[in-house]
């Protein structure tokens, strides 16, 4: 039996120290074994793979790769990316297998794994399951894959660059917490047409200030401060692996995710009328109250982000979103999987649509005090 901590084997995805009892590059070759062999029993033979920066990524990169190709499982190497940059991979190499090497928001000593068995569809609890049942019956599919190292970043930024239309140039404060989302979303906001001031956009896998988290007070805090200090019009702060969203209006007060996905709906209904807006049970009943104002049909669900998204395919939605600041732009819009880059550059297209700051517009929207 591999020794694997069950404990490593969370409801989404696997999370764990970098450690002797926990991950390490013999106990990723051996997650990377059983991901290939799941990837097999479903007859899927290539996949996308990417880390992000940490000191533990690459050595962690080099298992898996090992791990995965004795299973006879083809690998497109991403390198370094954002987390919504290996799910976009899997569309434009037409393949359902992904898989991420992230920790996240954790610190630097931590690491784990984000996998994919289909497009948009990252692992739900009963698919974790499944997972550490295989490593328990060491049943490992045999085989020889192989590797191909391909460069992503200008298919993705081009990608979303059509997708959007920044109408006038927003000065906008981008704070990514020394994560690697410094590396490519400054690039793409200001290929937008935006005015971008830079937080801690440098690499530095210590954290020095604090984890690149957007739920923490601490990282929207100093997001708002830079906002005051340089008179910019919106800020927006992304965590470690460039799926979760922050906002701070123009005065730097924070606009928590249930509020700013108001303007989102009312966004996606005016070209979408009477569309389904999917949302965690966390948000506040003004956002239902405002989707439904505007003629769109409220679905509140269960909190998870694969929950979230797994509601957001099944209602054929065109938003979604959770208080974490996962943000969903299905279809016709996006692909139906959680970006912090997109999600922001479509609240930075509706405020440029906007003749009022963002504080106003917020002022404008249903509120409750909770």
């Amino acid at each position: 039996m591999a020794n694997l901590a069950k404990t490593m084997f969370r409801e989404y995805d696997l999370r764990g120290r970098v450690s002797d009892d926990e991950l390490n590059p013999k106990t990723v070759e051996i997650i990377a074994r059983v991901y290939g062999t799941m990837l097999r029993k479903r007859e899927i033979k290539d996949m996308v793979l990417g880390y992000d920066y940490r000191q533990s990524s690459e050595s962690f990169r080099d298992a898996f790769v090992a791990g995965l190709t004795s299973t006879g499982v083809n690998i497109i190497d991403l390198g370094m990316v954002l987390t919504p940059m290996v799910y976009s991979a899997q569309y434009y190499y037409k393949t359902k297998g992904g898989v991420m090497i992230t920790a996240s928001h954790n610190p630097n000593d931590w690491s784990g794994f984000k996998l994919a068995l289909g497009f948009s569809h990252t692992l739900v609890p009963e698919e974790i399951k499944e997972l550490y049942g295989l490593t328990v019956s060491e049943n490992f599919s045999q085989g020889q894959g192989t590797v191909k190292k391909e460069s992503f970043g200008n298919a993705y930024k081009e990608d979303l660059l059509k997708r959007v239309k920044i109408s006038k140039p927003l000065k906008v404060v981008l704070n990514t917490g020394n994560g690697t989302a410094g590396t490519i979303v400054p690039e793409i906001l200001q290929q937008a047409g935006l005015k971008v001031v830079e937080l801690l956009t440098n690499l530095d896998w210590s954290f020095p200030k604090y984890f690149p988290n957007p739920s923490l007070v601490e990282m929207m805090e100093d997001t708002g401060k830079k906002v005051r200090e340089v008179g910019a019009d919106l800020g927006i702060a992304i965590d470690g692996d460039g799926d979760r969203l922050g906002v701070t209006d123009e005065k730097g007060e924070t606009i928590w995710p249930d509020r700013y996905l108001i303007l989102l709906s009312r966004q996606v209904l005016e070209k979408n009328p009477g569309a389904k807006i999917v949302f965690d049970v966390k948000c506040s009943q003004a956002l239902e109250e405002d989707i439904t104002a505007h003629g769109g049909k409220p679905i509140m669900w269960m909190t998870g982000h694969s929950y979230i998204k797994a509601k957001l395919w099944e209602e054929n939605a065109p938003l979604a979103g959770e208080m974490s600041g996962h943000i969903f732009f299905g279809k016709p819009i996006y692909y139906g999987f959680d970006d912090a880059v997109f999600a922001g550059l479509k609240l930075l297209e509706y405020l440029s649509n906007q003749n009022l700051p963002f504080s106003k517009i917020i002022a404008g929207t249903p509120y409750y005090v909770s």
